[in-house]
């Protein structure tokens, strides 16, 4: 037992540092544009920071990912929102789609980096080779799917704001109706639809197919322009 617990922090901590750094930009990211477009919410309430225990959520950047990694089930997490008041961009319309985009491009250039980096690892010692190495193998993974799924167009997601910002204003309005439903559409596409199709014995795993799919062309791309094999 004494010798497995060490080996467990071990396994965990290649998951948890990838995924508590991927949340933690992603938000920082959207209160940072936040701020440059005109909105000081995020910036006021300490927010716009890489502090890490400012952004976790307790349950959904740590409990909730470990439980799917110890099921086997698709790794998913969340931080908790940075706070923006879309009333105070310049341009609310127009700025909140730079706002939402902030974090998905921040995971991507997190990915790229992540790979880069990989380049540097066979000058390290043996052991924290093998130990950095799955740290940026999995930044990478976790960095994309953060931002693959984050541009699914359903509200409140990043892909649902800027769906949002491009739509004219009576159809964005009644897009933006969604938002109240769009916690319970993630829910159900995740862990409900997959649940229902092991029942029946049809394969209803749309965030394989959304999220899954999508991401796995985006890591191909990031491994050639980085000449990762």
């Amino acid at each position: 037992m004494n010798h497995s617990l060490p080996v467990l922090i071990r396994e965990l901590s290649v998951w948890i540092i990838p995924i508590i750094i991927a949340v933690t930009f992603h938000e920082a990211a959207h209160g940072f544009v936040a701020k440059q477009f005109g909105d000081r919410t995020a910036w006021l309430l300490g927010r716009v920071t890489f502090n890490p225990v400012k952004h976790i959520d307790p349950f959904g950047t740590v409990i909730l990912p470990g439980m799917l990694l110890l099921l086997g089930g698709v790794l998913f997490g969340y931080a908790k929102p940075v706070p923006v008041d879309f009333r105070n961009l310049r341009n609310p319309k127009r700025d909140m789609i730079w706002v939402a985009l902030a974090g998905p491009v921040t995971n991507i250039l997190l990915a790229v980096l992540s790979a880069v980096l990989l380049h540097l690892v066979r000058y390290l010692p043996p052991v924290a080779a093998n130990w950095t190495m799955l740290n940026l193998i999995n930044s990478a993974n976790i960095n994309v799917l953060l931002a693959v799924f984050n541009m699914l167009p359903i509200p409140p997601l990043d892909g649902g704001r800027v769906v949002f910002g491009l739509l004219p204003n009576r159809l964005a309005f009644k897009y933006g109706q969604l938002e109240r439903y769009g916690l319970l559409i993630v829910m159900g596409g995740v862990f409900l639809l997959p649940l229902i199709g092991r029942q029946i014995g049809v394969d209803l795993n749309l965030f394989s197919w959304l999220v899954g799919v999508p991401a796995e062309w985006l890591l191909r791309g990031i491994a050639s322009l980085t000449g990762v094999d």
